[in-house]
Order: C-alpha cells, then sequence, then structure tokens
C-alpha cells in the first residue's frame, strides 16, 4: 500500500542571475513498511527533497501525499499538526532539548500534542533502544550514539506514517553509526515503519530495501 507519493516536486530559490534549483519535477513513491534510501553528493537536492517531505520546507511546486493527503493542501497551523502526529523526523545533530531527560526528550511529541503516555509503550520503545538504564539522563550525559538512539525514540513514539532520517549517521563513529542503521531496520522490521533515510554513504545505503539516487535536483534516470 503506498504511504507516500511525490508528484514533479520543484523548489527554486532566489530569481534571475541567482536563481538557483534546487529539486526539478521530481516525482516518486513509497509502500508502507518501506526502507528506502536517498543518496546523492552535497548539493544534489536530497536534504531539499526531504525538508519538503517532512512538511518543513514548501515547494515551489509540485504535490506531496503522506497516507492519501496533499500535506500542501493544509495551512500552516493544520500542516504544523500534521508533521507533529504523522512525521518523525531524525537529525544528524539530534536536536534534543538539554534540560529534558531522555524519557522526556521521546515523548516530547505526545506531551506537545496533549497525548498521554502509555507507561508500557514507553518501556518497550526503550528496551527496542537500549537506553532503559538511561531513560534519566540528560544529553550531555550521553554519547552520540545513545543522544541519535535518543532521537530515534521521539521519531517513533508517536507510530507517524512515515519517519525521516537526514543524515542519522553523519556525526557518528564507525560502531555508533553501525548500530544506528540496525537499529533503523529493527524498527522497520518490527513496528513496521517507513522510513525514507538521507546519505551520502553508499554503503550505508545499501542496508535499505531500495536506493533512489538524486542528482542535480533530478532522480538519476534508473531509479
Amino acid at each position: 500500500m503506498e504511504i507516500l507519493r511525490v508528484e514533479n516536486l520543484t523548489k527554486v530559490y532566489g530569481k534571475g542571475s541567482t536563481k538557483v534549483v534546487a529539486l526539478d519535477q521530481v516525482s516518486f513513491s513509497v509502500n508502507k513498511g518501506e526502507f528506502v534510501a536517498i543518496v546523492g553528493a552535497s548539493g544534489s537536492g536530497k536534504s531539499t527533497l526531504l525538508h519538503i517531505i517532512g512538511g518543513v520546507d514548501r515547494p515551489t511546486k509540485g504535490k506531496v501525499y503522506i497516507a492519501g493527503e496533499n500535506i500542501y493542501d493544509l495551512n500552516d497551523d493544520n500542516l504544523a499538526i500534521f508533521r507533529r502526529r504523522q512525521v518523525g523526523l531524525i537529525y544528524q545533530f539530534y536536536n534534543l532539548i538539554p534540560i529534558l531527560n531522555v524519557e522526556e526528550n521521546i515523548t516530547l511529541p505526545l506531551e506537545l500534542d496533549n497525548r498521554k503516555v502509555k507507561k508500557e509503550e514507553l518501556d518497550e520503545l526503550l528496551a527496542l533502544l537500549g537506553l532503559e538504564s538511561r531513560r534519566k539522563h540528560l544529553p550531555n550525559q550521553l554519547s552520540g550514539g545513545q543522544q541519535q538512539r535518543t532521537s530515534i525514540g521521539r521519531a517513533l513514539i508517536t507510530h507517524p506514517a512515515i519517519v525521516l532520517a537526514d543524515e542519522p549517521t553523519g556525526n557518528l563513529d564507525t560502531k555508533a553509526s553501525d548500530e544506528i542503521v540496525a537499529l533503523l531496520k529493527k524498527s522497520n522490521k518490527e513496528y513496521n515503519q517507513t522510513i525514507i533515510m538521507i546519505t551520502h554513504n553508499l554503503e550505508i545505503a545499501k542496508e535499505a530495501d531500495r536506493i533512489i539516487q538524486i542528482e542535480d535536483g533530478k532522480i538519476k534516470v534508473g531509479d
């Protein structure tokens, strides 16, 4: 079943001599439960694509359907609510709240949405993340890999339609990177979680079910 459809997505910055076409008529779809890697060099448009899919940045033209809804038909307030409930975001630099502990950072999206935290569900997620003994630790008391696992937990706690990971291993050493990719694969299989991962690392991308290559704002022929 299709969970994401991108149609003729175009993003243009600037005008005239300063005009930059970051995305140029990009179209593809992703089925529920797929783990897809989007690969491209720096400046290829992959992060712009991820931000538009996630409702963080609006396209110049084109449509993004998540769970059957064209998200850019929504006004800014409703888009923010949709993003909070249906899109899990994982960033390279974690974006954790420094005064909140692991448990509080993970459950923050539920708190913002006035939704009750289910203790059994949280305990299960902490076990999946390998963070049971770190649940009361602050971000500055964690390793980089543990901080990224916390951010993955925050992305998963709402059971979103899709999880978008923007270079999730880019700030980690090889061992921690391998652990994060293994965790993403585990959440993909055990939770049937749809994951779209941006990376410039082809070896990491090979762990996904499918690779989409982007170059100069366009999907490469054959992808």
